[in-house]
């Protein structure tokens, strides 16, 4: 975990379990989803984290300090980059006809 919890006892599960239960939107029961959108499942991983890493400062679990002001941003900055830079070269429509 981002702010180095000593250990992870239920309380983190129950306050991660809670957090999810509230990221369910109506649109989501509507359609019969019990979760968040799989599309969405980044957004919902940050604020899961941010919110059992401010019970784990509350519990006196985290031994990050000081506490991130922004824990939000913290743990974005965190996150696992899936953007990857392309090896391919960029390619290049040319009008033909100016070469005949």
């Amino acid at each position: 975990m981002c702010c180095g919890s000593i250990s992870i006892p239920d309380d983190l599960f129950l306050q991660a379990a809670e957090a999810l239960s509230n990221l369910v939107s109506e649109k989501d029961i509507a359609v019969g989803r019990v979760y968040p959108r799989l599309a969405d499942i980044q957004e919902i991983s940050v604020q899961i984290a941010v919110s059992v890493i401010e019970k784990a400062y509350d519990l006196n679990l985290a031994t990050v300090y000081p506490k991130p002001e922004n824990l939000e941003q913290f743990v974005r900055d965190q996150l696992y980059n899936t953007d990857y830079p392309t090896f391919i070269p960029d390619t290049y429509e040319y009008d033909m006809s100016e070469f005949q």
